[in-house]
């Protein structure tokens, strides 16, 4: 096992048995990712989700948040790079989201804003041909008060 995430960084493994070692184990903090106005848009067109809180910049800015802010589930679908940016699991034939236990959204992404993952490895507990990992994520806002979201991510690897 290689650990180059000292708050920045990979957390490398190779393979299940290295993978089950670091249950219960804090995986550090990714880098910042900005939320721009165009990413904003194209996750509307990609969900059909074009309500004025998001897309509509002149009327967001008038509207109770003063600007216009990301869609929860775009915060949400952003955990997968953040992530895979703290652990890489190497060795493994197929890596599949499974679910998620909770999600909360305490706080919303105001355009402009950038966020960041900080996650701890919750669980690995053996499956069929492979293991469920468990992990407990807290997506904060650069700045902010409360965290833009509280999750908890299963995913399957499989040898």
């Amino acid at each position: 096992m290689t650990d180059t995430n000292a708050g920045t960084g990979t957390v490398s493994v190779d393979g299940l048995d290295e993978l089950r070692k670091l249950s219960g184990s804090d995986l550090g903090t990714s880098s910042w990712i900005e939320i721009t106005q165009d990413r904003v848009n194209t996750f509307a067109d990609a969900t059909g989700d074009h309500q004025w809180i998001h897309v509509d910049v002149e009327k967001a800015a008038a509207g109770p948040f003063g600007a216009p802010i990301a869609h929860g589930y775009l915060t949400l679908s952003l955990f997968v790079p953040l992530f895979t940016e703290l652990l890489d699991v190497q060795g493994v034939t197929t890596k599949v989201n499974y679910g998620l236990n909770k999600v909360r959204f305490p706080s919303p992404v105001p355009v402009g804003s950038r966020i960041r993952l900080t996650a701890r490895l919750a669980s690995v507990e053996d499956v069929a041909g492979g293991v469920q990992v468990t992990v407990d994520g807290t997506i904060e806002i650069e700045g902010g008060a409360k965290p833009a979201a509280v999750l908890q991510s299963v995913s399957r690897f499989y040898a």
